[in-house]
């Protein structure tokens, strides 16, 4: 029972006590009502019947004579669709440029009518629309939709077998006294996460096809595994143009396709950054501060025993790798003839 039939009922049952008693302010002063109360609730109860025992608001009769119409609420709607991060004032002038008359305190009466007061209620209403219908969206909507909607934001990239997408990227490991700045060029299979590092006091091309060539290449061709695809960031070390830059030649002559992640943005190229995280945790900040480097040979030799340990060893927590080694996950992934020509896809995360 509601609240409004809980009232509507004590309405009655004041009625049919003033009768019984035949005392109508002895029955106002049992219920707690006034005599006016109850000649008011008597006079409605006659007139509309139990109906006129449900209170009424005021003003409840319909639409506020000032509500703006049908054609320039559809407008409102309409626009707060294309445009879902616009205020009520932005929303007026422009539709004032349209040739449509209403003010920005109109333009909030409609998004209260419709809950889309709040930016992120008109953004939902976006992105159920979208779900719903077939539309194209523009750029601005894409834009906005992966900053505001947690589905956009947690995409992954889909990696089916080992050597179909490759990782690789530039991390500075810092300044070594009497050597200089040290830099390791990372290498991560998308699969199985096996990752190669190899240490450097530069940054240049030369470094990026020396790890490739003299370590992950033949890695790969001993277990008779190509590599079909690398996907750097946009560096000076693995971008240029394609007929002179070495790191561009090299891919070429091995058949490799280089693809690049979208400038500002290292969350596209995570498999290696989480690689670098882990190797801050577990190796770089331990090492510096357990032991004197004097040489960048020492320091390689430190982490290629971690990247042993790493990919034969620690069981990896990764997505998909269910505590599994890389080194195990690496044999586990050799791709089969039916999924050699396949390519990583984007997919958004479950």
């Amino acid at each position: 029972m509601t609240t409004d039939e809980k009232v509507a009922r004590r309405k009655l049952s004041l009625l049919e006590l003033a009768q019984d008693m035949q005392n109508v302010s002895k029955a106002c002063q049992l219920m707690g009502y006034s005599r006016q109360q109850f000649y008011e609730i008597r006079r409605n109860y006659q007139t509309f019947g139990s109906s006129g025992l449900v209170d009424r608001l005021p003003g409840a009769k319909g639409p506020h004579p000032n509500r703006v119409s049908e054609q320039v609420e559809q407008a409102i709607l309409a626009h707060s669709l294309q445009f879902p991060t616009h205020g009520p004032l932005r929303v007026s002038q422009e539709l004032m440029l349209k040739g449509v008359s209403v003010s920005s305190t109109g333009v909030r009466g409609v998004w209260s009518r419709h809950e889309l007061l709040s930016r992120h209620q008109r953004l939902l209403r976006l992105e159920k629309t979208v779900r719903e219908q077939k539309l194209e969206l523009n750029e601005e909507q894409v834009r906005l939709l992966e900053r505001f909607s947690p589905e956009f934001r947690e995409r992954h990239i889909e990696v089916h077998h080992t050597g179909e997408l490759v990782t690789v990227d530039t991390f500075f490991v810092g300044t070594l006294k009497g050597v200089g700045k040290v830099y390791m060029q990372s290498v991560l299979d998308g699969y199985s996460r096996h990752a190669w590092g190899r240490l450097y006091t530069s940054k240049l091309p030369v470094t990026a096809v020396h790890v490739l060539n003299n370590d992950v290449l033949p890695f790969f061709e001993e277990h008779d595994i190509s590599v079909q695809t690398i996907l750097s960031d946009n560096g000076r070390e693995f971008c240029g143009r394609p007929d002179h830059h070495p790191y561009e030649l090299f891919l070429q002559l091995e058949g490799i396709e280089h693809r690049t992640t979208k400038v500002r943005r290292p969350q596209s190229n995570g498999f290696i950054e989480r690689l670098h995280r882990t190797l801050l945790d577990e190796h770089f900040r331990i090492q510096g501060r357990t032991k004197w480097y004097e040489t960048l040979e020492e320091m390689q030799a430190d982490l290629d025993a971690y990247l042993l340990h790493y990919n034969r060893q620690r069981p990896h927590q990764g997505r998909n790798m269910k505590g599994k080694t890389p080194y195990e996950m690496f044999l586990k992934g050799r791709p089969t003839n039916t999924t050699k020509q396949e390519k990583p896809s984007t997919k958004k995360a479950a």
